[in-house]
C-alpha cells in the first residue's frame, strides 16, 4: 500500500536510466542505420552465435541504445514512443534527413490530449511540437522540442547544457528576449552577460522570466 509518508520519502539513491533496449531482425543494416545518423558507436561485441550487443548513443545523450543477439525477446519493429528531446526541432529534423532518415512532417498539439495540426507550435511553448522516424524494422522515434522545462522536471540546483548546439540554442533565445528587454529598458544593458545567465538558469529550471 501506497502511503503519504512513502512518496514525500526522499530517495537516497540515485536511478539513472541508461540504456533503451529495441528488438532488430538485422544487427548489422541496423548498426548501419544508427551509424549513419551520426550517433555514437560505444561497443559492438559477441559472444558465440546467440549474442551480440550494440550499443549507440545520441548526440547529447545520457541514456544509450541496446541491439543486438539474444537480448530481448520482442518482435522486431515492435518499440516505439521513445522521445528524442531536442532544441530546436526544425534544425533536427533537416539533419535527420540529410543522413537519410524518412522524417515525418513536423506537427504540434494545442494542449494535452489535442489532436496534431500541422507544422510547429506557433508560440514555440514547450513539449509542443513533434516529428517522427522509424528505423528500417519499424522501431519508432519521437522528437520533441523541449526549450524550457516545467517546474520540478530538472534539479533546480543544477543547470547544464547536452551539447555546444543545446548551448548555442539557448544563447539565441537570451539574445531574443534581451532585445526586448532593452526596448523596454530604453538604453544598452551593460550587464547584459548577467541578464543572459539569468535567462538560461531560470529557463533550465522552470521558474518563471521576470518581466
Amino acid at each position: 500500500m501506497t502511503t503519504a509518508t512513502s512518496i514525500e520519502r526522499a530517495p537516497t539513491v540515485d536511478l539513472k536510466l541508461e540504456v533503451v533496449v529495441i528488438p532488430v531482425s538485422d544487427v548489422d543494416r541496423a548498426k548501419h542505420f544508427y551509424g549513419g545518423l551520426g550517433w555514437r558507436l560505444d561497443a559492438d561485441f559477441a559472444a558465440g552465435d546467440g549474442f551480440r550487443v550494440v550499443q549507440f548513443t545520441p548526440p547529447g545523450s545520457p541514456a544509450s541504445l541496446h541491439f543486438g543477439k539474444g537480448i530481448t525477446s520482442a518482435e522486431p519493429g515492435t518499440a516505439s514512443g521513445a522521445f528524442l528531446v531536442v532544441s530546436d526541432i526544425e534544425a533536427a529534423r533537416a539533419e535527420l534527413i540529410a543522413y537519410g532518415a524518412e522524417v515525418s512532417e513536423i506537427f504540434h498539439r494545442a494542449g494535452p490530449g489535442q489532436p496534431p495540426v500541422s507544422g510547429r507550435d506557433p508560440e514555440r511553448n514547450s513539449y509542443r511540437s513533434y516529428a517522427t522516424f522509424a528505423d528500417p524494422d519499424g522501431n519508432g522515434w519521437l522528437l520533441q522540442e523541449v526549450t524550457e522545462r516545467l517546474p520540478g522536471r530538472v534539479d533546480a540546483g543544477a543547470t547544464t547544457f547536452a551539447s555546444a548546439a543545446d548551448l548555442a540554442s539557448a544563447f539565441r533565445r537570451a539574445e531574443a528576449a534581451h532585445g526586448e528587454y532593452e526596448k523596454q529598458l530604453g538604453h544598452r544593458d551593460e550587464d547584459w552577460p548577467t541578464w543572459y545567465a539569468e535567462y538560461m538558469v531560470r529557463e533550465q529550471t522552470g521558474k518563471p522570466q521576470s518581466s
